[in-house]
């Protein structure tokens, strides 16, 4: 599914670069804390869609002698470092800017254009409105991309039983910026309203704990792929019913799966199989399931098989 992804991408680096210029043009003209904390929230977020499409290309370099298994799981370290940049470049950037805003309040600045002058609270909102829109439609793409993947599922148990981090890493950072954009919002107007410059701090505070709890959270998900998560249950039960289904197989031992990328899934069989089949009949059986676990889930890209007597069978003992 990773390629699928590509389109969210591409949408919310291309809506990000033009929210980034926007709001660096609105923070320097009024001098807001809460418009800058949230530039570089968007530079942030375009250079993490950068890294992104860079796993994505990188995993689909063929296995070579070093890297027999091939290099799927580069998706998975990039995902990861996305998550710490949210981390460390956008939420705590944000947080130590608001707390300098409270300790220092000073009103926004009027803003100089053309030869006129424009109160600050209009620029803010023009480009937090600007943002809004073009945020809304990055965020439009990744949803309908995740729900595509979502199925019957919620949106949580989606998101964990989701082997493609490239597409839930952009639809979270989405959800967060647009949050980010409605608390600054409401920061740029309380500001201005309640003549209180400290609230335009407190919004900067407010999204920089967005960005690290969100950061948090794509870490805890990404971590268990970058070490290795088993298949979709769903899938291992398939699996399952295939040898069960295969003749001169006493028992299946054990079903070992691990992703070794979005779309390829090692799998390692432990079977128990009948005393009187040949060696050219074993054979065949392991050749049957190789082929039929792969026509079955196209993902499945590997497929080891030992044979061993079941575990406390007579014949282990012996």
């Amino acid at each position: 599914m990773a390629h699928e992804s590509t389109g969210a991408i591409y949408a919310a680096a291309g809506a990000n670069l033009a929210i980034a210029a926007a709001k660096f043009v609105g923070g320097f003209l009024t001098g807001s804390t809460a418009m800058l904390a949230e530039g570089v929230h968007s530079v942030v977020d375009t250079l993490n869609q950068v890294l992104l499409l860079v796993g994505l290309k990188r995993a689909e370099k063929p296995a070579d002698a070093r890297h027999p298994f091939g290099y799927g799981r580069e998706v998975y370290f990039y995902a990861f470092v996305v998550a710490l940049m949210i981390f460390l470049g956008g939420g705590l950037f944000a947080i130590y800017e608001g707390v300098e805003r409270l300790l220092h309040p000073e009103p926004d600045k009027d803003a100089h254009l053309f030869g006129y002058t424009v109160p600050g609270l209009y620029v803010n909102l023009a480009i937090l409105g600007f943002s809004i829109a073009a945020e809304g439609y990055s965020w439009t793409v990744a949803v309908k991309q995740f729900w595509a993947e979502k199925g019957r599922h919620s949106a949580m148990h989606a998101i964990r039983r989701s082997k493609d981090p490239s597409l839930f890493t952009i639809l979270a950072e989405d959800t967060a910026a647009l949050a980010g954009l409605l608390i600054a919002l409401a920061g740029v107007l309380g500001a201005h309203y309640f003549e209180m410059p400290s609230l335009d701090g407190a919004a900067s505070i407010g999204i920089g704990l967005v960005l690290v709890g969100m950061a948090i959270f794509l870490m805890v998900e990404t971590h268990g792929l970058l070490i290795g998560e088993a298949a979709d249950p769903a899938v291992v039960a398939a699996i399952e019913e295939i040898v069960r289904d295969e003749p001169g197989v006493i028992h299946l031992n054990e079903v070992l799966t691990q992703h070794l990328g979005p779309s390829d899934i090692l799998v390692n069989l432990s079977l128990d199989m009948a005393d009187d089949l040949t060696a050219g009949a074993v054979e065949d059986t392991v050749t049957r399931l190789d082929k039929a676990l792969k026509a079955r889930h196209s993902d499945v890209k590997r497929v080891f098989i030992e044979i061993q007597a079941r575990a406390g069978s007579a014949r282990a003992a012996a």
